[in-house]
């Protein structure tokens, strides 16, 4: 997938701005608060609807309006062309594919993958359980068709049985129960064989990135004991009646990192981690771009957290991987100087965007 150009509208402090991308590497210098980072947010926002860094969507409108519109010209690997189009308020949204209205942003989501690689993405390592279940899920979702209309019935599902226990209704806890086993144990293995196959890459992508994380693996843990949900969900049900809330499952999965049978959190270092977090990122970049279809490769502000040298290999990941990079700093003269690629500069002041080709 490659971005051909973008257009943005009153999204923080872009007024309005047309860029038009390079099929290979894209570097936005600027000041701290220049727009940066909001233009990989415009991709972000096109994509799932929502920013990777605010939850809450009137943060995202800049002054000139109540809305912000996001449009870009993108073009699969397949060569085939598709227009996509989204508007934003606090309480609303529209999008567009090729001149079509879209009622599910999942089907934006499908059309642009991206993989994201910024300052607070440590806490994929550092970080609770949430973060590695989300990072888990979406590589599922780009390689597996069905697998997000399985975690929205096994979510609402959930939710209903979750309801019901703090309602004290044990009549229809129990009557959801099979059909939440039956999805739970189907989430379980859609998620298992990604982890598996996650496991395997990143094994392939560690010495690249550091060489001491060798021996580092990554296994699913599935969010119960023993072989069957059924069993551990029926077991539990008297402490999740007094606690209003389904304990056993899959919404309690994670990715265990481990090292020499410990946790490998606890033994790495700050800077170990963030290795290990880009060795992560790049492992499910490939197993999208397998699936299909090259996710864009946004590096946000990496070189305030990464020395030279770690840097320039995440960006030799992506450009191995053909993704389109999106790479932003305050000064990404040394990053770029060893690319054997070509390149365009864009400078960021104050939400205005210029470029020179490089």
């Amino acid at each position: 997938m490659r971005v051909k150009n973008l257009n943005i509208n009153n999204l923080r402090n872009i007024a309005s701005t047309q860029i038009d991308l390079d099929p290979c590497l894209n570097c936005f210098i600027g000041e701290n608060g220049s727009g940066k980072t909001t233009i990989l947010e415009a991709i972000a926002v096109l994509s799932k609807g929502r920013s990777f860094r605010s939850g809450q969507i009137s943060s995202l409108i800049g002054p000139k309006g109540e809305n912000f519109q996001v449009v870009s010209a993108i073009e699969s690997q397949s060569g085939e062309a598709h227009r996509l189009g989204m508007e934003r308020g606090a309480e609303h949204w529209t999008a567009r594919h090729s001149g079509e209205d879209v009622t599910q942003i999942s089907e934006l989501t499908r059309l642009l993958p991206y993989v994201l690689l910024e300052p607070s993405s440590h806490t994929l390592v550092s970080g609770p359980p949430d973060g590695r279940r989300k990072y888990l899920d979406w590589g599922v979702f780009h390689v597996k068709q069905d697998f997000l209309t399985l975690w929205r019935r096994y979510n609402r599902v959930l939710k209903q049985r979750n309801a019901a226990l703090r309602q004290s209704n044990m009549m229809v806890v129990e009557s959801l129960d099979p059909q939440f086993t039956h999805l739970g144990e189907s989430l379980h293995k859609a998620r298992k064989d990604h982890a598996t196959s996650l496991n395997e890459m990143l094994q392939q992508k560690l010495p690249v990135f550091n060489q001491t994380l060798e021996g580092v693996s990554l296994s699913y843990r599935k969010g119960w004991a023993g072989d069957s949900l059924a069993e551990a969900v029926q077991f539990s049900n008297p402490r999740d009646l007094e606690r209003g809330t389904t304990g056993p499952g899959p919404h309690k999965a994670d990715l265990y990192l481990g090292l020499d049978g410990v946790s490998a959190k606890e033994r790495l270092s700050r800077g170990e981690q963030k290795a290990m977090t880009a060795a992560m990122i790049m492992a499910q970049a490939q197993l999208i771009s397998d699936a299909g279809e090259r996710p864009l490769l946004m590096l946000d502000d990496l070189s305030s957290e990464l020395d030279e040298t770690h840097l320039a290999r995440v960006l030799n990941a992506g450009l191995e991987l053909e993704a389109q990079v999106w790479l932003t700093g305050t000064d990404l003269s040394s990053a770029v100087a060893a690319c054997e690629t070509s390149y365009t500069m864009f400078h960021v002041e104050q939400g205005r965007v210029s470029s020179h080709c490089g």
